[in-house]
């Protein structure tokens, strides 16, 4: 698939850090476009910081990671306010989420609180200390790792936290040649990941996404396959309208990176399955298993049903 000019070069420098994973560059890259945050859910060692750390660099983004654990404050997250004895007064000292691409590496090895309090910042895009409001920089993207969730010390994530990423992805194992180019370029260091799209780019192309147009044969098709989630019998937390506005901005994020100006079937099929898993749940499949479910309510829509 052909991409934009522009985000094509950087799609291209990334493949070089991340091997053989082209549809996951690809969503990571539609995520950031639609101004949402990414859920990354896979085994340690699949190259998650790697992709996070390289779509920073790309992009011309502040990079921050911090690693949860089971003692972790949102205090630690967020900042707090200390007292300066010189001044006598409390100033503000921020925390590591004022960057612009946050890492939020093993969400849920944290406290229901501290992962609250990361999701409400997700959510307004500020934090609130004190009663004192100090906005996030623009753009906020966060990009969180979980670990799959029969590992010890994991809190899962609720539904409602869930539905506040946009997409979620894994990466999964690399197939034998890309795994064997990664090793045969080991001495060579890691490659260097240049910025390729400037500042601007980048909002200006998050603000278009919401002119690409959009027919009512997309729209049509994007609600019947929301409906068939709430009439599928195995699916025990069907699609919410906030899914079908995420399935709508995706598709226009996935079109402006394929360098169209227009939606078409094949943008909503190439994003249904990360935006829409891990906000079903099934008797059948957990938040990991989801996968034939999505396969499933694909093939029984027809997206040029009248």
């Amino acid at each position: 698939m052909q991409l934009d000019p522009v985000f094509g070069e950087a799609y291209q420098s990334l493949n070089h850090i991340v091997i053989g994973k082209q549809q996951q560059l690809r969503l990571a890259l539609t995520c950031i476009l639609a101004q949402g945050h990414l859920l990354i859910e896979d085994l340690p060692g699949m190259g998650k910081t790697t992709l996070s750390h390289g779509l920073a660099n790309v992009l011309g983004l502040k990079f921050n990671r911090v690693q949860f654990t089971s003692d972790m404050l949102p205090a630690d997250l967020l900042g707090v306010n200390l007292f300066n004895s010189e001044s006598r007064r409390f100033e503000y000292h921020p925390g590591p989420v004022f960057s612009q691409v946050l890492l939020a590496d093993e969400i849920n090895r944290a406290s229901p609180k501290t992962q609250s309090a990361l999701l409400e910042a997700m959510e307004e895009q500020q934090v609130s200390i004190d009663g004192e409001t100090h906005p996030l920089p623009t753009p906020f993207v966060v990009i969180a790792t979980q670990n799959p969730l029969h590992h010890a010390g994991t809190y899962p994530l609720p539904e409602s936290q869930l539905d506040r990423f946009l997409m979620r992805i894994e990466l999964g194992y690399p197939d034998w040649q890309s795994e064997r180019a990664m090793l045969m370029n080991e001495d060579q260091g890691r490659p260097r990941v240049n910025q390729h799209v400037s500042h601007q780019q980048l909002i200006d192309a998050q603000q278009q996404v919401d002119s690409i147009i959009t027919s009512e044969k997309i729209v049509d098709y994007i609600l019947r396959l929301v409906t068939n989630s709430r009439e599928h019998p195995d699916i025990d937390n069907p699609l919410s309208p906030r899914a079908s506005k995420a399935l709508l901005k995706a598709s226009r994020a996935h079109a402006l990176l394929s360098g169209r100006d227009h939606v078409i079937p094949d943008d909503v099929q190439a994003v249904f399955a990360a935006v829409c898993e891990h906000r079903m749940r099934s008797t059948h499949a957990d938040i990991s298993g989801n996968s034939s479910l999505s396969d499933s309510l694909l093939n029984a829509v027809n997206p040029l049903q009248p």
